[in-house]
């Protein structure tokens, strides 16, 4: 086991201590994983690239872009119904890279608050920003944003919209979801996978961010370790390991 020795909050220092987007919803799921992670330094095992989906990700950036840079709407803007078009922005691409992203001091916790935008729209009417991520997958049936599963996607926007209210954009609470659906009923590859796109409104609510935040400053004052969580699936995994190897 190797003991991390960066990025590990310590309660004595008085700088700020970032925070990605990505940490706080690991809190979410489970604190004591998280407080081990980031108080104790030892992260859980890291999870498989997803290149596949990076690479439509990228794709899809490019493509707005090109629509960015003549000022026109998307054709996927004009399946919502309202007059949109890609926000243009100096830090555009800053806010889209990981571990820059769109950043927020938090002066309650000496927090920086950090998340990774994949795109950002502009309604012409209500002049309000619009948050967007792009969500790859494959599947038989019609993709939604409804699932139990996908509480983490809907948490992820809600974390968005809070972050740029925070650096002093109005934003909608309406956002969007470009969810790209690979067709795996073709009878052949022939080097490459059609997608089906479905254009997903989601309407955020960016309310619980501000208690998560100060709890997760509470939990990392503390020296106690939180409990197990019944619902972690990395907890269930140490303790029934422990309990065979005891």
């Amino acid at each position: 086991m190797t003991i991390r020795t960066r990025n590990i909050y310590d309660p004595s220092d008085d700088k700020p201590y970032k925070l990605s987007r990505s940490k706080v919803d690991n809190f979410i799921r489970c604190k004591r994983c998280f407080y081990i992670d980031r108080r104790l330094g030892v992260s859980e095992p890291p999870g498989f690239p997803f290149n596949i989906n990076s690479a439509v990700d990228e794709l899809l950036k490019k493509e707005f872009d090109l629509y960015r840079k003549k000022g026109e709407p998307h054709p996927y803007m004009l399946e919502t119904g309202k007059n949109l078009i890609p926000f243009q922005h100096e830090l555009l691409d800053e806010w889209r890279e990981n571990f820059k992203g769109v950043q927020y001091h938090h002066k309650k916790t000496n927090f920086i608050l950090t998340g990774a935008v994949d795109d950002l729209w502009f309604d012409l009417d209500t002049e309000e920003v619009i948050v967007v991520d792009y969500k790859s997958t494959s599947k038989n049936s019609e993709v939604t944003i409804d699932e139990e599963w996908q509480d983490g996607y809907r948490r992820q926007m809600d974390f968005y919209q809070w972050l740029m209210r925070k650096n002093g954009f109005k934003v909608s609470n309406s956002g969007y979801f470009v969810y790209c659906n690979g067709d795996k009923s073709k009878r052949k590859f022939s080097n490459k996978i059609s997608f089906k796109v479905s254009i997903l409104e989601y309407v955020g609510n960016d309310y619980w961010v501000e208690d998560t935040i100060l709890e997760i400053k509470q939990i990392l004052n503390s020296n106690k370790l939180p409990e197990t969580s019944n619902e972690c699936k990395m907890c269930s995994f140490i303790n029934s390991h422990q309990e065979v190897t005891k």
